[in-house]
Formats: structure tokens, C-alpha cells, sequence
């Protein structure tokens, strides 16, 4: 049966402040406030994407998490308005270029402080002849979870009980119910097929208890991610992951994806996709995927962990908080 992608993209902006929201940016900036000590986060004030207002009696920065498309960043594109923080930040290297080539934000100010993840505790996962390769897709379902199932239908016709998928997904988790409608029918359609389990949006410790008996993270992606922390905590998890070269998905990933070219054309990349899922899956209780996903767990709680974003936060604001000092 040849693939076919159904277009369920909802013609809507998706980076609106909403208080119920509990994304990647909410859980960075909860974490962050734990991790920190008070006093010295106290002295900042931290604004996450969207200026709304500056605080005079403390030091403003901008952290940003999203594209340098978005309107909400058109204002840096000015000298004036970059001068009112203390510092840009960046989540990854490749949203800064993007800043600088667009709206021409200088190196000078400008830190690429990346994402972080409490990493996964280690765990033994279910061996070849205890059950199913556990496929699992953690992210809003405008990301590329069409092309997935449409990849995951063809798959399942081969592989039969061999083979499961686990889907966390909906704009639930952004506060945003109404924003499912256009995706009802995909959802219906997990739900309806016998080798998917379709949860819906839920907390993030259920997630990383799944991603624990998950073996391939089967991603799609159709978004451009300036970081991606569902890649990081799949990283960590001991997941095979499998995705496209979009955007900041190959720094994320660190040269462990099972990457293929992205396109933007459906049809031409659910082909892509299906022929390196199928090879990833064919090819995942070898030796060698097994001594890869165990140096890429090593580099994904080393370099993701927060034990250390933590100090270089905080090696960041001591050092702004000393230069504001020396400068009177």
C-alpha cells in the first residue's frame, strides 16, 4: 500500500503567552528557579521570549526560545531595544545564527545557554524475546505525528505485534483544547489501531517512566525546533532516535539520530522517514546500536544534565551582577 500523509496542519500561531501552558519554555523556567540560589536570581529578571515589560530595579535579560521569524522578535532587530538587556540567550547555536543572519543581533551580548534535562535514572530495557520494539512520539501533534502514523500503518502491515507505539500528544499541554479539533480524526485513528497506545497530553514523570521501557523515538519532524527537549530526554532514555536534519535537530542530537535529509514535500518525506525507521528498527539489537545508545546516554546526561546548565547559569550571573558593580 503506497503512503499517504493527510495534511491536518491548523492555519494558527502557535507562540501565544498562555499562563496554563506547560511546554518545554514553562519547565526550563521552573527548573531554573530551583536550581539557582534566590538571591542571585532575585537580583535578574528573566524574560522568556516575549517582552511585556522591564523591571528598572533589576537586570533584564532575554532568554529566547523561538524562532527569529517570530514577530514577537522583531524589536531586536533594533540597537535600541537589544540595549535594554543585560544579555540575549540562546537555547542552541543554530537559533542564534538564525538571529544574527535575520535581525542582525551581533555576538557581543549574546550567550547560547542550551536547553536541560533531569536525566533519565538508569534502567534495563525489554529484551528482543520479551515483547515488542516500543516505538514512542512525546510532542504536539503538529510536529509531524501525520507522517508518522502514515509511516507507522505501512510498518505495522510488515511487523504486526513486533512492533508498538506509544503517542503523547495534543495542545492540552499549552492550555489549548480547542486547537485539537483539526487533529481529531488522526487521534481517533490511533486509538483505533491495535498495535498504538494513544495518551493524549500528560505530565511529563509519566513520560520519562515510558521512555524507560521505549527503545526508538520515532520523530518526524515537519517543525523547526530551536532546541528539543523531547530529543534530549530520549537521548538520556537509551532511545534510538529517529529524524530529519531540520533545524536545531542535528546540533540536539549530536551525531546519534538516525538522520535523513529533510524536504518539505509529505509524501517525499515519509519516505525518507519510513526507510530509516524500518533500517533503525531492523538494525536495533545489534552490537553496535546497542554500544551507541549507551555512549549517547553518557553524552546526553553529561552535557544536557542540569548539574551542570546550572553553574554555567549561574557563572552567567554572578559575572553580570560583579560587571554592574565595577560600572557603578
Amino acid at each position: 500500500m503506497p503512503l499517504t500523509v493527510v495534511d491536518t496542519a491548523p492555519k494558527i500561531e502557535l507562540n501565544e503567552l498562555n499562563r496554563k501552558a506547560n511546554g518545554g519554555t514553562e519547565m526550563m523556567q521552573r527548573t531554573l528557579a530551583e536550581r539557582v540560589p534566590e538571591d542571585l536570581l532575585n537580583q535578574f529578571q528573566i524574560i522568556a521570549s516575549r517582552v511585556r515589560n522591564i523591571d528598572s530595579d533589576r537586570i533584564p535579560l532575554l532568554w529566547l526560545h523561538d524562532l527569529a521569524e517570530d514577530p514577537e522578535a522583531r524589536h531586536l532587530s533594533e540597537s535600541s531595544s537589544r540595549q535594554r538587556f543585560g544579555h540575549l540567550i540562546f537555547v542552541s547555536n543554530w537559533q542564534f545564527t538564525t538571529y544574527h543572519k535575520l535581525l542582525g543581533i551581533p555576538y557581543a551580548g549574546s550567550i547560547v545557554l542550551k536547553n536541560a534535562i533531569d536525566p533519565i535514572p538508569e534502567h534495563e530495557k525489554t529484551k528482543e524475546s520479551d515483547g515488542p520494539l516500543r516505538l514512542i512520539y512525546h510532542t504536539t501533534p503538529h510536529r509531524g505525528l501525520d507522517i508518522l502514523y502514515a509511516v507507522y500503518e505501512k510498518l505495522s502491515e510488515e511487523y504486526g505485534d513486533r512492533l508498538h507505539l506509544d503517542v503523547f500528544s495534543s495542545f492540552d499541554i499549552y492550555g489549548w483544547p480547542e486547537r485539537n479539533e483539526p487533529y481529531k480524526p488522526l487521534f481517533d485513528a490511533l486509538e483505533a489501531h491495535p498495535h498504538v497506545s494513544y495518551h493524549g497530553s500528560v505530565d511529563n514523570k509519566i513520560i520519562r517512566e515510558k521512555l524507560k521501557e521505549s527503545h526508538i523515538f520515532a520523530y518526524p519532524s515537519t517543525w523547526q525546533e530551536t532546541s528539543c527537549i523531547s530529543a534530549m530526554e530520549a537521548m538520556s532514555a537509551g532511545c534510538a532516535i529517529v529524524c530529519p536534519s531540520l533545524a536545531a535537530l542535528p546540533e540536539t542530537t549530536a551525531n546519534f539520530a538516525m538522520m535523513y535529509p529533510f524536504v518539505e514535500d509529505k509524501q517525499i518525506h515519509a519516505g525518507l522517514f519510513y526507510q530509516t525507521l524500518k533500517a533503525t528498527i531492523d538494525g536495533y539489537w545489534s552490537e553496535e546500536m546497542e554500544n551507541k545508545l549507551r555512549f549517547q546516554k553518557i553524552y546526553a546526561d553529561t552535557f544536557y544534565g542540569w548539574n551542570l546548565r546550572s553553574h554555567e547559569w549561574e557563572g552567567l550571573l554572578r559575572s553580570l551582577v560583579a560587571a554592574r558593580i565595577s560600572n557603578g
